[in-house]
């Protein structure tokens, strides 16, 4: 289940949806408890879709959507990789501790 196809879900029908997958979530870990499950992965992915559809609720009920629509996208910071990136990285974060002391 796709976020964009859950943001177009009223919020009824995203509670009814949470609580079917509830169910069914609780059912299979019932039945993996007595026997081995056809596809022991549904509960991973029943998990991720609750999650999904809880926090695109939350979005809906504070409002989050509609502010984001008009702010440029976010810069991110670089990923420093391999030991010698590491090493300088820690360096000027040293370096700027000891001018703060």
């Amino acid at each position: 289940m796709l976020a964009k196809d859950i943001r177009e879900m009223t919020e009824t029908d995203i509670n009814a949806r949470i609580a079917e997958l509830e169910r069914e979530r609780f059912n299979l870990r019932i039945a993996s408890g007595t026997r081995t499950l056809d596809d022991p992965l549904r509960l991973r992915v029943i998990r991720r879709d609750v999650a999904r559809l809880k926090t695109v609720l939350r979005e809906k009920i504070i409002g989050i959507a509609e502010a984001q629509e008009g702010q440029p996208p976010r810069v991110r910071a670089r990923h420093v990789t391999g030991r010698r990136g590491r090493k300088a990285a820690t360096a000027i974060n040293r370096a700027k501790r000891s001018k703060r002391a």
